[in-house]
């Protein structure tokens, strides 16, 4: 993939990675081998037809491998940027048993971007039913679930807490990583299948799930609303001016403009050396936006190895490129102040790696008498999230013990009518599991509202249930709500 030089990069949002030429493309799907029973399918979280739209995009049928490619994903441009293509899909080609794996990823993107540069979009014909679902979260499992129910003929409202459509595709990647321009043609497409979308709405202030069931008139819901609350290590110093999250770097930088100050009104006060806690992909994105607005120095702390470094490789490599200093097996047990309530140092300790932990990998073990000050003026968390807890203090949801929502099988939450999917319920993930769980979650709601679709095959009949009332299958029949005084 060619990208753009590092020395320049470090100085702008532009998208690092320039992407393929059509000739490019062709060449890689010369390189599938086209197997009978393609492990990439498999791998693939929403089960993409993989080697149909290669043959199409070989055939030089563009717009074929378009309709291919968008039956299962509604967002083959996203996708083909952010999704860890390594560890799923491509992780699994044969091909890469001997040679550097087929680049699905890639062929993905610029497959995505031939649509939005020729306006190409599968807007099936749609009956409207008539029937209110309502998605709170505009994130991709929002999304997701967003575009199939709409594709049934549901009407459909999306609740977005902030100001822009887009969730964690908006707030948490930067620009040079996911360009704004391609994750509005993605959501036009959403709204061209007929769902409305409302910002500034937070689920839980304004209203609760039980009134969007009862005094709204929804049948159904849907939860996608990520897990973007931060975590921090509870170590002293962490009040300090200077201590932050990656999220709200990442936020005010990507979404609310903190680059383009004063034109916009969000100050960030960035520290001259910046010292990020973590490495995975959101601890990148926060080093490389710390650089591209001026800090001096960029700095990543990690209390395990290279090797066990979470980051997408291809992530890891650009920032270092573009001058990231790595400090490997060193973790932060105090951030010391200047006397005036501002950061200017972390005590760090030394580690060594043990035996594995529940994770499986090496646990890190601090060094006795290794401690010394590392010198920075801001320090930035970027250790994993925990899930927003509105949600789960304002209705009556059943959470596990870690605050996430606890769903069934189904993706069905404790509520009737009310489901879940995405990072609320697993956990800090992928965009495309979490689409993944927005399909899986639409499927589920469909069969509920008892919505029929040409892809779906009637289940087969449980026990006692033989027999029709006025030609409906008694397993089918459906329930009124009543409220009860």
């Amino acid at each position: 993939m060619p990208v753009q030089n590092p020395e320049q990069r470090v100085k702008n949002f532009d998208e690092v990675a320039l992407g393929f030429t059509l000739e490019d493309a062709l060449v890689e799907c010369e390189r599938c081998l086209l197997c009978p029973e393609p492990a990439c399918v498999a791998g693939c979280p929403v089960g993409i037809d993989i080697p149909g739209f290669i043959i199409k995009l070989s055939e030089k049928d563009y717009r074929g491998a378009y309709d291919i490619l968008s039956e299962e994903s509604l967002l083959p441009a996203i996708c083909g940027r952010v999704c860890p293509q390594e560890d799923q899909c491509e992780g699994v080609c044969p091909v890469g048993d001997t040679l550097e794996p087929v680049a699905i990823g890639r062929i993905e993107r610029w497959i995505g971007d031939q649509a939005i540069e020729n306006g190409w979009s599968r807007r099936p014909y749609i009956e409207g039913k008539g029937i209110k679902v309502g998605i709170v979260g505009s994130g991709p499992a929002g999304m997701a679930c967003a575009a199939d129910l709409a594709k049934a003929g549901c009407a459909v409202t999306i609740y977005e807490a902030l100001h822009e459509p887009g969730g964690v595709l908006r707030y948490g990647i930067p620009e040079f990583r996911l360009p704004n321009d391609v994750v509005d043609a993605e959501i036009a497409n959403l709204v061209n299948l007929g769902v409305e979308i409302q910002c500034n709405t937070l689920v839980g202030r304004l209203f609760t799930i039980e009134q969007m069931l009862d005094e709204m008139d929804f049948r159904a819901v849907f939860i996608g609303t990520g897990a973007g609350s931060p975590k921090f290590m509870d170590i002293p110093g962490e009040t300090l001016n200077g201590v932050l999250s990656a999220n709200e770097l990442l936020t005010r930088c990507n979404l609310m403009m903190a680059g383009k100050f004063p034109q916009y009104d969000t100050p960030l006060h960035l520290g001259r050396r910046v010292a990020i806690i973590g490495s995975g992909n959101t601890a990148m994105d926060a080093m490389r936006v710390s650089l591209r607005m001026g800090a001096e120095n960029v700095a990543c702390v990690y209390r395990r190895t290279e090797a066990e470094c979470p980051a997408r490789k291809e992530e890891l490599h650009h920032a270092e490129e573009e001058g990231v200093e790595f400090h490997w097996l060193t973790a932060p047990v105090g951030i010391l102040d200047d006397g005036d309530g501002n950061v200017r140092a972390m005590r760090c300790v030394r580690m060594e790696l043990g035996e594995p932990d529940d994770s499986g990998r090496r646990r890190p073990v601090p060094i006795e008498g290794s401690e010394y000050e590392f010198e920075a003026d801001m320090v930035v968390y970027a250790i994993g999230t925990n899930p927003n807890p509105i949600l789960g203090q304002t209705s009556r949801l059943k959470l596990n013990k870690w605050g996430y929502i606890e769903t069934d099988e189904n993706l069905a939450t404790s509520m009737a009518g009310v489901y879940a999917g995405g990072d609320i319920v697993t956990g800090a993930a992928t965009v495309i599991l979490a689409m993944g769980a927005g399909r899986k979650a639409a499927q589920s709601i469909k069969e509920h509202l008892l919505i029929r679709d040409s892809e779906t095959l009637y289940p087969p009949r449980r026990p006692g249930t033989n027999g029709t009332l006025f030609g409906i299958d008694l397993a089918e029949r459906n329930f009124t709500r009543l409220r009860v005084e």
